[in-house]
């Protein structure tokens, strides 16, 4: 059956990753004793790219029908729980919560196993995720999932189609677009050109609260002790310093030799 969307599916199991970061209109600041982020200092929000990739696995599960369902994945700390209750209650079916205080301060490479080994428990066809982070700006899960679960890749998605057991992508460029395809299942990277979010609906939100929600430890899903945390990230911060306060700045009065003060000023501040 041809779908509107562009699918021929009557079942499909889509898994979508979200991630809970700072607000970006927040004052973020690393912590001075393990110089992580400071995530409790500030209001938190799923990352917005993310809420693109919940509402294109939305619409993949209505194109396909029958049995389609679309699961929310976020690591995070018991806080996160907010973001994942945003994306049940736009509509998502069910949510895994990796949940740990033994996964603080893990790194992207670090990340990239624990989701892999959950998804190692789950049974998917497409696997959704923003193509980056606001607190982060690496743009690499997918790349990095593709490889450990060893899927094809398909980023900066903006728009998708699933037909039988391949899904199809326009991959956004800079002179336009690249058309990739790839046999399910596949990792997905989605850009904020693909939809529009939906807002959650009063009824959503309530039905959210009974949706079904799995939370695991690192021992749940198979996940080595030595293999994630701060004190084994192969990436970390060694030191940091403020940004110092801002100075006066200097008034240059034209006499008739303005632009050369500019010049000779944006020189010493060797900008030109």
């Amino acid at each position: 059956m041809q779908s509107a969307y562009g699918g021929r599916r009557t079942s499909m199991n889509i898994v979508v990753l979200v991630k809970q970061v700072p607000d970006t209109w927040a004052e973020r600041k690393l912590k001075a004793d393990d110089k992580t982020l400071d995530r409790a200092s500030v209001d938190v929000v799923m990352n917005e790219i993310d809420e693109y990739a919940v509402e294109e696995a939305l619409k993949l599960k209505e194109a396909a029908g029958g049995e389609a369902s679309v699961t929310i994945l976020t690591m995070g700390p018991d806080r996160a729980v907010e973001t994942i209750r945003k994306a049940l209650s736009m509509g998502a079916d069910k949510a895994v919560h990796l949940s740990d205080e033994a996964l603080a301060g893990s790194d992207a490479i670090q990340t990239s196993y624990a989701i892999a080994k959950v998804l190692d428990t789950l049974e998917y066809d497409l696997v959704i995720c923003g193509s980056e982070a606001t607190d982060s700006r690496m743009s690499v899960m997918a790349a990095l999932l593709a490889e450990r679960t060893g899927k094809p890749q398909l980023s900066g998605a903006r728009k998708v189609t699933v037909d039988g057991g391949n899904v199809k992508i326009e991959r956004q460029t800079d002179n336009g677009y690249d058309v990739v395809e790839a046999p399910l299942p596949a990792i997905l990277s989605v850009v904020e050109k693909i939809n529009e979010p939906r807002y959650p609906s009063f009824k959503g939100i309530m039905a959210a609260k009974s949706k079904p929600l799995t939370t695991l430890t690192t021992a749940d899903a198979g996940i080595e002790a030595d293999k994630v945390g701060l004190a084994n990230a192969p990436s970390q911060v060694v030191e940091f310093s403020n940004k110092p306060p801002r100075q006066a700045g200097q008034i240059v009065k034209d006499e008739g030799d303005g632009g050369a003060k500019v010049a000779d000023f944006l020189a010493s501040q060797k900008i030109i």
